[in-house]
């Protein structure tokens, strides 16, 4: 059974873009942005809820970050071995859209760090992070949206994506100028870096809202939106033997990934199969389920069906060997109306 942890007009008129992360003690922090309207441009905080208890019940609505009339955004968290929750968000004007800043015409996307050392209860004020993480021609930006991960030699990596500046004659708006590429820390979250850039302007792969998952062995799988590009289905992956800082291939088409065009989670379980969550059906945002894929993201099947209603993004998070909590945009009659959170046992029983 889904508990409802955003409710479209409590707190704010709209919660959009779902992060979960589990701190050390075992409490569950759920991210959103608190939106005005349903619009991805204007004044949206990024708040959170916490749980205690698996998800049963959740606590107060947490403002994380605001930055007064402008935008805040792209919640991507990650809990380190230390204890401490990480935050990456994202920021630009409350007046600018997205294909404004992806012409030009509007100032770029801006990053920023927090942090929390009491399983989310607090934060600390943004840190603008943007000279380390962003291409100085890069416009638009996102941070996952989603956790991001440690790996087992210690480093942070967390997926992000991009807009490239465009060749004579285009306006930049258009999706072939999506790319997807991963900051990643070797300090903890003190200083960070760019990994790979996956960002060919030919239009068939459009990386686009990164999520990534660690296989057996050290080798990182990257899974993402393929935003409007020409290749079969709307995902695309691919995979690095160094932690992130090269891919092995640039981004391919995941056509055993039937969905609409829209965010998704990867993660990786105890055992070493990773599961994915997003809508199963074939165009609409709708029937959200899990895959899962047991030779290491080549291919994938749906194990659990979650729901035949309207949803669309989400995030994963592990509650044990083989159950997950998921936490998902959902609703009646839009998949906007609340994000919800509710768990899935994958061993079969």
């Amino acid at each position: 059974m889904a508990t409802p942890v955003f409710v479209a007009g409590t707190g704010y008129p709209v919660f959009r873009i779902p992060a979960l992360v589990r701190a050390q003690d075992g409490t569950l922090i759920a991210f959103a942005e608190g939106r005005q309207k349903i619009s991805d441009t204007g004044a949206i905080d990024v708040v959170c809820r916490r749980s205690s208890d698996d998800g049963a019940t959740w606590g107060p609505l947490q403002v994380v970050t605001s930055h007064p009339g402008d935008t805040a955004g792209n919640p991507a968290p990650v809990v380190l071995p230390t204890g401490r929750i990480l935050l990456l968000t994202c920021r630009n004007a409350g007046t600018a859209t997205e294909h404004e800043i992806m012409q030009g015409v509007e100032a770029p996307r801006r990053v920023y760090r927090q942090h929390s050392d009491d399983a989310g209860a607090s934060w600390s004020p943004p840190a603008e992070i943007t000279a380390a993480v962003k291409q100085p021609s890069w416009r638009w930006y996102a941070t996952g949206p989603g956790h991001g991960i440690v790996t087992g030699s210690g480093r942070v990596v967390i997926g992000a994506s991009h807009s490239r500046p465009p060749a004579a004659g285009d306006t930049g708006s258009e999706p072939k100028h999506y790319g997807g590429h991963c900051v990643y820390s070797d300090d903890q979250g003190a200083t960070w870096r760019i990994g790979f850039t996956s960002s060919n302007p030919n239009g068939y792969v459009n990386e686009n809202e990164t999520t990534l998952a660690e296989l057996p062995g050290g080798r990182l799988y990257f899974n993402c939106r393929d935003r409007g590009g020409t290749s079969p289905g709307n995902r695309a992956d691919a995979y690095s033997h160094d932690g992130g800082q090269t891919l092995e291939f640039p981004y391919r088409p995941q056509a055993t990934i039937v969905t609409a065009d829209v965010q998704a989670s990867v993660l990786a379980l105890p055992g070493g199969d990773l599961v994915y969550s997003g809508p199963s059906h074939l165009a609409d945002r709708a029937a959200m389920a899990l895959r899962r894929s047991k030779d290491g993201g080549q291919t994938w099947q749906v194990v659990h069906q979650v729901s035949g209603l309207p949803a669309a993004y989400s995030d994963l998070v592990a509650l044990g060997e083989a159950t997950v909590g998921l936490l998902y945009e959902t609703g009646n009659w839009s998949p906007y109306d609340r994000v919800v959170f509710t768990t899935a046992r994958l061993d079969g029983s």
